[in-house]
């Protein structure tokens, strides 16, 4: 017998009984969708060098995955909520396996950005689905410690991905990266089949497709405009045409939801600052993360020299003390309230981007970037959970896909945002840093100086093919560059965080407060 949600009531069912271990299964489904979100950060360089691959190509390889998973879902929440959420899950989880299994066939890196596309499509299915089941199975006092056990996944999942890449790129090709996906995949498809219940809101009268079309082409185009910025410069006219598109489309896509019936995104939930302010928090702490982890991967591999098992085995600092930490902030939770918690949090991101942007230079020992590491993963682990319980807490869990639905948004979208505006700061700083070669050495052709200024890994190739002396100039000119574009993208990013915590000391309540507008 299932359970089935009309509004408010939940009838409970058989499987209720067994809804920690069927926590497990979610638990290994969230994990498919957070572990894609970084495992590719390790294998940039290799990618760079095996598929020749330009810096805005493999910021697409890491954009396309988090693009097309933060468009769609919105949509994906409200056919959750109408549907059947275990039903939306075990598609989405069906067509991840698949989709990975398409990577034997990859032989060109838009082909890989095209694989990157459809897993993100699936990701939209899993990731709603995965939180609105657990808001309407565990009860008001159960559900703090089920929503901090899912927060503690999905950040570990995180930044367990750059340690697996690296464990795994010194034994396998980078294709394993996505086959690893399907034994688990299928793994959490027997699960959550056997443990879950079914759920869904019968209220809902009809999915609102115009609005999910619309969200999805406004994110789009904002975000391709980021990424195109940081090749052609940020007055680029494609560049402006882009924003434009973006600023208009969402306009009209903020109309709309204000008068359809059935909205993918009821506007009128913005009135809530515990809702506002927590998702603000979870976009911005996930645009410092994705931002931070995008240069990191590059940095130590390619500036420092760091093998690819080296690299991902130096950022295991980063889940160990988010395993260590997530726990503690249910408790702090309790005793300091939302408010504090999350301003704590949001502290510790922005103190580790400061750091970060002072102490990682281009000869940096590794007792300095394991201090950033562990101050930016503290932040993680009690932001994430307080401001996960502060959305969810504010939405009646009979809309529990909406809910879900934007607390999964502003994770992905802040992971896409930090990719793309941060790695765009990056890329234009180290295009401007390269250009001194054009005066130290003018008797490189200009058809190097371009191979030069594709990445910082085409760089080092191309130093190597070079006599000793016109090669360790290359070298140190490159990483230079790379190290002042990463220093320059993390100091914004902590500005960014710094207005953050500013904005939700003044404006979250210390208490949830539950939207009371009628969801008819």
């Amino acid at each position: 017998m299932e359970s089935s949600i009309s509004m408010s009531k939940v009838v409970l069912s058989p499987k209720h009984a067994v809804r920690w271990i069927g926590l497990i299964f979610i638990g290994i489904a969230l994990l498919t969708v957070s572990l894609d979100n970084t495992i590719m950060n390790i294998a940039l360089p290799t990618l760079s060098r095996e598929l020749v691959a330009t810096t805005e190509q493999l910021q697409w390889v890491t954009d396309a995955y988090t693009l097309s998973f933060a468009s769609l879902l919105l949509i994906s929440g409200a056919i959750s909520d109408r549907y059947g959420r275990r039903k939306t899950l075990l598609i989405g989880l069906m067509l991840f396996g698949i989709g990975s299994a398409t990577v034997t066939i990859v032989t060109s890196i838009n082909t890989l950005i095209l694989v990157r596309t459809l897993l993100g499509i699936a990701g939209s299915l899993i990731m709603p689905a995965t939180l609105s089941i657990i808001n309407v199975t565990f009860s008001t006092e159960e559900r703090p410690q089920a929503i901090a056990i899912w927060s503690l996944i999905f950040a570990v999942g995180m930044m367990l991905g750059p340690v697996l890449s690296g464990f795994l790129l010194r034994y396998f090709s980078w294709h394993v990266l996505f086959l690893i996906n399907v034994p688990i995949a299928t793994v959490s498809i027997w699960g959550c089949a056997r443990y879950l219940d079914e759920s869904r809101d019968e209220s809902i009268p009809s999915i609102d497709i115009v609005g999910g079309l619309l969200s999805t082409a406004g994110l789009f185009a904002i975000i391709y405009g980021m990424i195109a910025a940081g090749t052609v410069g940020w007055a680029d006219p494609s560049v402006l045409l882009s924003f434009l598109v973006s600023i208009i489309v969402l306009a009209v896509f903020a109309w709309w939801e204000m008068r359809t019936s059935a909205p993918v995104l009821p506007m009128y939930l913005f009135k809530n600052m515990s809702f506002t302010g927590a998702s603000l928090a979870l976009t911005l702490v996930m645009f410092s993360m994705a931002g931070g982890m995008f240069s990191l991967s590059q940095y130590m591999q390619t500036v420092l020299n760091y093998s690819p098992f080296q690299a991902g085995l130096s950022m295991l600092p980063l889940p160990i003390v988010v395993m260590i930490v997530t726990p503690l902030a249910t408790k702090l939770l309790q005793k300091i309230g939302i408010k504090l918690s999350i301003t704590i949090g949001l502290s510790l991101v922005t103190i580790s981007l400061f750091y970060m942007s002072i102490f990682y230079t281009s000869n940096a020992s590794y007792s300095l970037i394991v201090i950033g590491q562990v101050l930016m993963a503290s932040g993680m682990g009690i932001t994430m959970p307080s401001a996960t319980n502060s959305i969810m807490g504010a939405i009646p869990a009979a809309k529990s896909g909406i809910g879900s639905a934007m607390n999964d948004t502003t994770r992905e979208l802040g992971n896409a945002f930090g990719v793309a505006l941060l790695g765009s700061l990056i890329n234009s700083t180290y295009l401007a840093g390269v250009q001194d070669l054009k005066i130290l050495l003018p008797q490189v052709s200009g058809e190097v100086l371009a191979s030069i200024s594709s990445s910082i890994q085409t760089a080092h190739t191309v130093a190597q093919s070079l006599d000793a002396v016109t090669g360790a100039l290359i070298i140190k000119v490159a990483n230079q560059a790379f190290v002042s574009g990463m220093n320059l993208a993390l100091a914004v990013g902590g500005g960014i965080m710094l207005c953050a915590c500013v904005f939700v000391f003044l404006t979250v309540p210390a208490k949830i407060q539950q939207t009371k507008t009628n969801w008819g």
